[in-house]
């Protein structure tokens, strides 16, 4: 049963974090609402780790790790910030459903991994076929639009590069060890962004949706969607955990409709429709095959 309620809790925060993405950058700025969300995800996940009692290493292999960590805590999370100011929130979602076809594309090029198999070809063709239609949708959204897909886009390498880049140093770190030291890198560069490009001025337009949005995206999307993701894949198999990708995505379109009233044109929901065909092919195709054999 705890396994259950955490990976409905999982499934709740990804599908609800793209809309308080949104919400958390609108009067506030993106870089605040950021740079706020990290800071307070690194205050929660710090006092979890004193609580708890468990120590965060700093031998090389690990510094390694939190600087290649930083990267996607910093880099990817900017970028989707940015990017959520010209796309509609579950936009965000669908194609961060592309991160396991790059993450496997990097990983074959650095980690020299060979399994591409036809299902993998048919899997990525998909992906990269509904991918330009919502990018074709974006052009007839808005002027800017097709900049938002970019920046999600970057932040969806950026994220898979590190998981690549993670795996390959092979430090033996657990998930919220990876993030409390990859913060203590980032939050450095969040400070430096927030006081350079907006001068470090306090928002003074922040609203209560806003804050909300921040305190929610720091304590529950960072820091409790963060341990219970660890925490099933403990207890789950893989097949189960890709559901996630499966899921989250048409409920955070709903989300979006419902209650920030985005719009969902058709080629949006023909461009889900073909990444998450793209999942599925990519994630239960080879295993039902060889399991059959």
């Amino acid at each position: 049963m705890k396994v259950v309620l955490a990976y409905i809790c999982v499934i709740l925060i990804w599908s609800t974090t793209p809309l308080a993405i949104k919400w958390s950058g609108q009067g506030a700025g993106f870089i605040f609402g950021v740079a706020a969300r990290m800071a307070i995800g690194a205050a929660c996940i710090w006092l979890f780790l004193l609580l708890f009692g468990k120590a965060i290493p700093w031998h090389r292999k690990a510094i390694k790790t939190y600087f290649i960590v930083s990267i996607q805590i910093y880099g990817a999370m900017m970028a989707v910030h940015w990017a959520a100011q010209f796309i509609p929130s579950g936009w965000l979602s669908v194609i961060f459903g592309l991160s396991p076809f790059v993450t496997a594309l990097i990983a074959a090029v650095w980690l020299k991994e060979r399994s591409l198999t036809m299902s993998k070809v048919i899997s990525y063709c998909l992906g990269l076929g509904g991918l330009a239609v919502i990018f074709h949708s974006a052009l007839q959204l808005d002027i800017k639009a097709p900049q938002g897909v970019i920046g999600v886009l970057v932040a969806v390498f950026l994220q898979s590069a590190t998981a690549v880049g993670v795996k390959k140093i092979k430090a033996g770190l657990g998930g919220l060890t990876q993030v409390a030291g990859g913060l203590v890198f980032a939050l450095p560069a969040y400070g430096l962004t927030w006081y350079f490009v907006d001068n470090g001025i306090w928002p003074t337009n922040l609203n209560e949706r806003n804050l909300y949005s921040i305190i929610y995206l720091g304590a529950v999307a960072t820091t409790i969607g963060f341990s219970l993701y660890y925490y099933i894949l403990l207890h789950l198999p893989a097949t189960s955990v890709a559901m996630l990708t499966l899921v989250s995505p048409v409920l955070a379109l709903y989300i979006g409709h419902t209650i920030n009233h985005e719009p969902v044109p058709l080629k949006v929901t023909m461009g889900t429709a073909l990444i998450l065909s793209a999942l599925i092919i990519h994630s239960f195709f080879d295993r039902v095959f060889l399991n059959k054999r």
